[in-house]
């Protein structure tokens, strides 16, 4: 599917989340290592219930890239999830990035498969989709997800100064893709600006952004594309998570923290904005149907 290939649905917005919780990200890793999970008090389920209120109240369903080992502990936020109407796809078990620092082939295959056995096991209905934690997809990662029978990747995030972002082989400059495994690529978007192509999908470039850069940009990119993927976090919505200025890198703390406070309420005038000017809003797998 190409970016000028026209699809039944016309310009679409995908509204992704990734759900997982404020002491998952790996900037945070250093200060919550995985065994400590079990420990913290979960934030995840507060935000996750606002973005269902929010997305409700104007009758647009999105896709909720869940993190396994959220799912196993709160099995009844994924019913809830999807009960109103949501996809359900699966963002992996343990948010490692899938590198060999992390992850054998065999490891990686068995943690992406505890995601989706899981998931499945929960809503009673086939995952198709998938997005690697930090977006860190390389070419092994989607032969594994054909293996085990996934239809979408979302994971692609052509960042090239962000070194947590994987790459694969591509010739395509579309936003959907064929890759020769079979599976198909949903990218996230960059948008070209004074010659640079700058990150778009959402995030802390969303939280970063002023709203009315952003959504010119996004005007922009749908002038181009008839699909823009946008994703974001619960915990980005949550700004009264616990904050560790003084251990973490400066970097990793301005975006970690930054916008926390607005980014509800620019997602919410994102959607009102996309709906004036009459984009779809659709689930992911609704619109590979199109494809």
């Amino acid at each position: 599917m190409s970016a000028t290939h026209k699809t039944p649905l016309g310009k679409t917005i995908c509204l992704t989340f990734d759900v997982e919780d404020y002491f998952q990200v790996e900037n945070l890793r250093s200060i919550y290592p995985l065994d400590t999970w079990d420990r913290q008090i979960f934030r995840v389920e507060r935000p996750t219930i606002q973005i269902l209120d929010l997305l409700d109240q104007h009758h647009i369903k999105g896709t909720f890239f869940v993190l396994g080992w959220v799912a196993e502990r709160l099995p009844y936020l994924v019913k809830e999830i999807h009960a109103q109407g949501h996809e359900i796809a699966s963002h992996g078990y343990s948010h490692k990035l899938n590198t060999p620092e992390f992850f054998s082939d065999s490891e990686l295959s068995d943690d992406i498969k505890r995601s989706k056995d899981l998931l499945e096991n929960i809503i009673g209905e086939k995952v198709l989709g998938y997005r690697a934690p930090s977006f860190s997809i390389h070419e092994k990662v989607l032969s594994i997800l054909k293996d085990l029978d996934f239809h979408y990747d979302s994971s692609f995030n052509p960042i090239s100064w962000n070194k947590r972002c994987g790459q694969i082989n591509t010739n395509s400059n579309t936003n959907s893709f064929l890759h020769k495994t079979g599976v198909q690529e949903f990218s996230i978007p960059q948008q070209l600006l004074f010659g640079r192509k700058i990150p778009l999908g959402g995030g802390g470039y969303f939280r970063l952004y002023p709203l009315t850069f952003f959504l010119k940009l996004v005007q922009k990119y749908l002038q181009d594309n008839d699909l823009m993927i946008f994703y974001l976090h619960p915990w980005e919505l949550d700004s009264k998570q616990p904050r560790f200025w003084t251990e973490l890198r400066i970097d990793h703390g301005f975006r970690h923290y930054y916008g926390l406070k607005s980014s509800a309420s620019k997602l919410e005038k994102f959607i009102q904005w996309g709906k004036k000017k009459q984009v779809n809003f659709s689930r992911i797998d609704q619109y590979l149907k199109t494809a």
